[in-house]
């Protein structure tokens, strides 16, 4: 199964925007490229201050120093927030970057595709309406492979039909040949009753090697767990058809921050690196990165 984070000799990426609840610096999606790492993440304020307020793009030599390629704003989507971003880069060598958007007004989520041919055009390339939802689910958190063939995405869907139980999630899985244009294929990962991730379960990363899928997800008991989900495993199969079944949840306790309310989500990782949201000490949520043998 993936590695989860130790915590110990983990090393600072971007702090959030100020103190105490509701500033959030995380929501990473890391890839390498050439001999880069790039990463693509999220910055939040409190509700009522701005909520999730931007996109970063950054690049680093070493995977932990990071420099800012690009920026998009919640403005630019009429969005009343934006969640977590995925970064990847096409066969071609276009540059994609999928962003999560609130609808205002609504608990309704939908994502976004930005396409430049190179990372810094990314702030200011035209968007595209991928995974739209609808009245009855909102969709965001898109986690993206690429077997060579077709692209594979996984991405948390929350039910709308009522504003009191839309912070409840499972994970459904799409195909696609192109990346913008998907499939629905059914549902991958769902909540298990009674265990720890009983009110919501949302894929952070992937890894597929000969036919396995190995996975990192977020999950919550509770409502009132919501942002502070907690990261734990899963692991699944590729078919003879091509397509990826559903998804099975290890029994081993998740991976948490030691401060409460002990959220630790978003994991991504590169080879030799895990990249992580983590709940510090005043409640803030910082970006934190650590080395990973086994990533």
């Amino acid at each position: 199964m993936p590695e989860l984070p130790r915590q110990t000799g983990s090393e600072l990426v971007v702090a959030p925007p100020a103190g105490g609840a509701g500033n959030w610096a995380g929501g990473p999606s890391a890839i390498v490229h050439e001999s880069s790492v790039f990463l693509a993440y999220r910055l939040r304020r409190p509700i009522g201050s701005g909520r999730g307020y931007a996109n970063v793009i950054a690049r680093s030599a070493d995977g932990v120093t990071f420099t800012p390629v690009a920026e998009v704003s919640k403005e630019r989507f009429g969005g009343a927030s934006l969640e977590r971003p995925a970064l990847v880069v096409t066969p071609e060598g276009r540059w994609r970057l999928y962003v999560s958007v609130a609808t205002p007004g609504t608990k309704h989520w939908r994502v976004d595709l930005l396409e430049a041919d190179e990372p810094e055009k990314l702030g200011e390339a035209p968007a595209l309406t991928v995974l739209p939802g609808s009245d009855e689910i909102g969709v965001k958190d898109p986690v993206l492979h690429f077997d060579g063939r077709r692209w594979h995405l996984w991405a948390s869907v929350h039910p709308l039909e009522t504003a009191e139980h839309a912070d409840r999630m499972s994970t459904w899985y799409a195909t696609s040949p192109d990346g913008v244009d998907w499939t629905w294929r059914g549902v991958a990962l769902a909540p298990r009753p009674g265990r720890w991730d009983a009110r919501g379960v949302r894929l952070s990363a992937v890894t597929v090697r000969d036919g396995q899928l190995t996975a990192t997800y977020d999950g919550r008991a509770t409502a009132e767990e919501n942002w502070e989900e907690r990261t734990g495993t899963a692991r699944g199969t590729l078919g003879p058809d091509g397509l990826f079944g559903p998804l099975t949840a290890a029994d081993a306790e998740p991976c948490g921050s030691p401060h409460a309310p002990h959220g630790l989500r978003y994991l991504t990782a590169i080879p030799g690196r895990l990249y992580y949201e983590v709940t510090r000490e005043d409640g803030a949520h910082e970006l934190r990165t650590e080395p990973s043998p086994f990533a």
